[in-house]
């Protein structure tokens, strides 16, 4: 079977087709600036970037150039759009009603918007992309693959923030978590590769990109995560600003004279390392200009680290210890100097870094010693191919 997989923004949508056989990428590619002037990029597997400008006034004119590109006769890697045996749809935010994928139908996709809410920024962009795929191709069976779903296993102390019982009961306030994708992937991955049965372990992912979150996955399970009700609870990140105390949010707001939109926008936009070196949101950039003695950007570095490691220690003491720890996503598969930055916090745990081995970007492998007492492994995350095997298993 042939999967399309979409993931909708507001202003954007990313896609690609996998022979969910193979389990091989035929093509790939991202649909810009809809509504605004419109720009598609096109990558058929083994070619170069075939980039359009071309209006896309909404996300059912973007959706069409995606469908027109891959059957397209000069470098289209479809015959006919009957290939496409099913649709898979990244669905940010399904709150307490969806603890796995689930088909889309119109009764899904209202308990989906009823969710928007909670995640204002994508879950309406999400339920657009998924209108206009159904209109463009009624009848081809499509599924909702949910950030939080993984994370609905966690128990209720993990999940209850201690604000009065009725903010939950009323308006769904609590921890719900992100990444599920990438951590449910990466997780049963890791296990994998270094031969432990997931059923019987205690994995640590860490998902650091410019979105950042942890997970303590236990016998296969999420137990813990540290994203909240939203992304911005946590890690420091690229441009989040992660755990702070909300009275700083006061004050700040006060001092500023920023109203909710505006101090929201400060915490997402201008905070994590960007805010505190003023540099970039980068690490490439950040570990330049800290080369360069730039201490602000030392500094920024410094407190992603320390976070990541004190996250860690505590989901090692959430699951009475740990047996392997995994690095994932952007920083986590490509730097090797935020990695033992990290990890040299994690001595008291036994974990010992192969430096060379540590040299690795992009590539599976373990990079913890023989001795190390507990594994470390980088394993690159594949959140459209985990989303690829959710539909198939749906759509049959």
């Amino acid at each position: 079977m042939k999967v399309l997989v979409i993931n909708c923004g507001s202003s954007s949508l990313k896609y690609q087709v996998i022979d969910s056989e193979s389990e091989k990428v035929l093509a790939k590619g991202l649909c810009e600036r809809i509504g605004i002037d419109g720009r598609l990029v096109y990558q058929p597997a083994g070619s170069d970037k075939i980039k359009t400008e071309v209006a896309m006034p909404t996300h059912k004119e973007a959706v069409k150039l995606v469908l027109d590109a891959l059957v397209n006769p000069e470098n289209g890697v479809l015959k006919s759009l009957d290939e496409i045996g099913a649709v898979g749809h990244r669905i940010v935010h399904g709150g307490e009603k969806f603890t796995e994928s689930a088909v889309i139908t119109d009764e899904m996709l209202k308990k989906v918007a009823e969710r928007n809410e909670l995640a204002p920024l994508h879950n309406p962009a999400n339920i657009i992309g998924i209108k206009a795929c159904r209109e463009l191709m009624p009848g081809v069976p499509m599924v909702g693959v949910f950030d939080t779903a993984f994370h609905q296993t966690m128990p209720a102390k993990a999940y209850m923030y201690a604000v009065p019982y009725e903010c939950y009961e009323k308006y769904g306030v609590r921890r719900y978590g992100f990444h599920g994708t990438s951590h449910s992937f990466v997780s049963k991955r890791a296990a994998e590769v270094a031969g432990i049965d997931l059923h019987n372990s205690k994995i640590i992912v860490a998902h650091l990109g410019n979105g950042a979150s942890i997970s303590a996955v236990l016998n296969g399970k999420s137990v813990d995560t540290s994203m909240g009700l939203s992304p911005l609870e946590g890690l420091v990140m690229g441009t989040r600003s992660g755990d702070i105390d909300p009275t700083a949010v006061e004050y700040i707001a006060r001092k500023e004279g920023l109203d909710f939109d505006g101090v929201m926008n400060l915490l997402n936009k201008k905070s994590g390392v960007l805010g505190v070196s003023g540099v970039s949101s980068d690490f490439r950039d950040l570990l330049a200009a800290a080369d360069e003695g730039n201490k602000r950007a030392k500094l920024a570095v410094d407190m992603f680290c320390y976070r990541v490691a004190k996250y860690i220690g505590a989901y090692t003491a959430a699951m009475n210890g740990v047996d392997l720890i995994a690095f994932t996503a952007g920083v986590g598969e490509n730097n090797g100097f935020v990695r033992s930055q990290i990890c040299d916090y994690l001595g008291f745990m036994g974990v010992q870094i192969d430096a060379k081995a540590n040299e690795v970007a992009g590539e599976e492998r373990k990079i913890s010693t023989d001795d190390s007492k507990v594994l470390v492994y980088v394993i690159p995350t594949n959140e459209e191919l985990a989303i690829a095997r959710e539909t198939v298993r749906l759509a049959k």
